[in-house]
């Protein structure tokens, strides 16, 4: 049996189960597909693992990340948000989450079918975690797109990292543990 792992899974319990059960397995709903957006965003400049360990604030702070919900929030909620010491508190990433719900309601057919158009099942297998590149030709045009439909705080390495946790490419690595079960579940 394997028990090989991507190398950043290694270093925290945290981040195995993560990796384990979460990290490139296919996420196809509209909430879902929009509170990796937001945690990818909130990530910038940050450790992965901060925003790991302050996630299920994140979702009290952000009303589970229902995307009608958050698109309601005003200047009150934008206040709330930056006093609130169990999520990051940066107000360009807050005020970016909620224009970025207001866009993905806004999203004729969905964030999640907007973002799958996306999908590389194609992408080269990695062999090492430094194989896994930080931006590609899609997620450039990801990036892109979403800007061009109004959201925020998405650049072309922010949208990788969206396309890596949500199963848009598999960047586990050929000899990773979960990496065929991943594959599996894209196929399915």
């Amino acid at each position: 049996m394997r028990t090989v792992r991507c190398a950043w899974a290694t270093s925290a319990p945290d981040y195995m189960d993560y990796h384990d059960g979460e990290w490139g397995r296919p996420v196809r709903d509209d909430d879902g597909v929009y509170e990796r957006l937001c945690l990818e965003a909130f990530q910038s400049g940050l450790s992965w693992l901060t925003i790991l360990r302050k996630r299920e604030n994140f979702r009290k702070a952000f009303a589970g990340f229902r995307i009608a919900d958050v698109a309601e929030f005003g200047e009150d909620d934008v206040a709330r948000l930056l006093s609130d010491t169990g999520i990051v508190r940066n107000r360009a990433k807050i005020e970016a989450a909620i224009a970025n719900a207001r866009a993905a309601r806004d999203l004729p057919g969905g964030i999640a079918a907007f973002v799958w158009r996306y999908a590389d099942p194609g992408a080269p297998v990695p062999a090492t975690m430094a194989d896994v590149p930080a931006t590609t030709d899609g997620s450039k045009a990801l990036a892109k797109d979403l800007k061009r439909a109004g959201f925020r705080f998405v650049g072309p390495t922010t949208a990788y990292a969206l396309m890596q946790a949500i199963g848009l490419v598999n960047d586990h690595i050929a000899d990773c543990v979960v990496r065929e079960e991943i594959t599996a579940a894209l196929r399915a």
